[in-house]
Parts: C-alpha cells; sequence; structure tokens
C-alpha cells in the first residue's frame, strides 16, 4: 500500500508544534500499525532526518503505551484494540491517515506523539492500593468468600491499561472511567472495604488537582476503550463518594 501520513511534530513541551506529511510505500496489510512507524522512521533515519518520536513497550495490547490519535479516534478505526494491535490490513491502499497525540491539558506533549502520562500514576497512588496488615496475624485473602458476581466485576474493573484513551476521547478530557475502575476494583472486594472511605476521596481530590474534566455521561470513553471498562463504574464510583461525604 501507499499512505499519505499526516504526522503531528513537536520538538518538546515547549515548542509548537505542527502537522507534517509524508509519503510511505510498501506498506503489508499484516503489519501492525507500529511496524507501519517504525518503517517511516527507517525511512526518515536514511533521510538524515529526525525520526518521529511515540510511545510503546510491550506490543501485546497489554500495558497501552502506544496512545495515538488515529484518524480522530484513541487507538485507531478497530474497537477494543490498541494501536499497537491495529493492523494496517484496516485501511486501504491511497488512503491519509492523521496521526495525533492524546489532547488533554493534564497530559502534556514530551515530543511528537508522546505525552506525559504521570497523573494516571499519582491518581493510583492516591489510594489505588490496599495497605498489608503484616502484623503475622494476616489471613489468607483466599480464605475470605467473595460472591461470584462481585469478583467478576472487580476482575473486569482490574482490566484497565491506564492507556488514557478515555481523555483522549472525552471532550472534558476526564478520567472518570480510569478513576472509577480503580476504585471499583477494590469497593466491591471485602480486602477494600477498610480503606474504601479514604480511597475514594484522595483518588477523586487527586484527579481533580491534576486538572482533569469532569463526567457529563457522553459514553465516548467506553466507546473508546481498548478494554471495554463500562459507564457503571463511574456510577460506582460517584455512589461510593457520597457514602464517604455523607459518613464524613
Amino acid at each position: 500500500m501507499k499512505l499519505t501520513l499526516k504526522i503531528w511534530r513537536q520538538e518538546n513541551a515547549n515548542a509548537k508544534g505542527k502537522m507534517v506529511t509524508y509519503q510511505l510505500d510498501g506498506v503489508d496489510g499484516d503489519m501492525s500499525f507500529l511496524e507501519m512507524m517504525d518503517i517511516l522512521n527507517e525511512d526518515l533515519n536514511n533521510k538524515g532526518e529526525e525520526p518521529v518520536e511515540f510511545d510503546h513497550d510491550c506490543r501485546e495490547g497489554i500495558c497501552g503505551a502506544c496512545s495515538m490519535v488515529i484518524n480522530g479516534q484513541p487507538h485507531g478505526p478497530q474497537k477494543l484494540t490498541t494501536t499497537c494491535q491495529l493492523h494496517m490490513r484496516k485501511f486501504n491502499d491511497g488512503d491519509t491517515i492523521t496521526i495525533e497525540p492524546w489532547r488533554a491539558a493534564a497530559f502534556p506533549v514530551i515530543k511528537d506523539l508522546m505525552v506525559d502520562r504521570s497523573a494516571f500514576d499519582r491518581i493510583q497512588q492516591a489510594g489505588g492500593y490496599i495497605s498489608v496488615n503484616t502484623s503475622g496475624n494476616t489471613q489468607d485473602a483466599n480464605a475470605i468468600p467473595v460472591e461470584k458476581e462481585n469478583a467478576d466485576e472487580a476482575f473486569y474493573s482490574a482490566t484497565c491499561i491506564g492507556c488514557g484513551a478515555c481523555v483522549a476521547a472525552c471532550k472534558n478530557a476526564s478520567a472518570m472511567l480510569f478513576t472509577s475502575a480503580k476504585i471499583s476494583q477494590y469497593a466491591l472486594l471485602p480486602q477494600g472495604q477498610v480503606e474504601a472511605t479514604t480511597r475514594v476521596e484522595n483518588m477523586v481530590r487527586q484527579m481533580d488537582l491534576e486538572g482533569f474534566g469532569n463526567c457529563t455521561n457522553t459514553g465516548a470513553c467506553m466507546v473508546e476503550c481498548p478494554k471495554g471498562i463500562k459507564l457503571e463504574n463511574i456510577a460506582r464510583m460517584n455512589r461510593e463518594y457520597l457514602k464517604a461525604e455523607t459518613i464524613g
């Protein structure tokens, strides 16, 4: 395939970025999107030009580092798929593909397509954990009965990979789907009840401090989420927050 690529280029966080157009030939439909980007960068290197910076790690759809907005959609046109697992057979010969970074004030651009997503780390650090009792009287977690429905819902919530597609898809750049998923995976389990009140308060507070917008129930976050995280998590987080504020 021959493709026209329109890619956001930005030297650093303080530089003014712009879209740059590249022509690429010899793209095979079985290549992943990142393999296609590798070929582009090889060509740029051979020409003595600066390659396009983009983030990636596992290339197996697990880590979510491959954060790109492709033709206006986070992770591209294929549902429940990260950019690294998107294959070029989803595109046609002669297509023009626009590639941009996540767009959110809380995700500042580092360079080109790489953004700083450490805001998610700080939300997680604010309460997305369970303190462990190491006094020697710890009860085996497997000995604590958990209803199957709750266990399943907690597991589904825990599949959130924190890629930030929800933020990139939301018109308000809201992080509520991510935050609510991290809250839900503990709120549904007995092990998470001890710190439930402080957890939801601290994580929501940190989310607001990072500058993310609020949820207006558009639902774009769930549609673009590569792991299909449900909107019900946001409702659960709101209930947990109201309960925490009521208890005081």
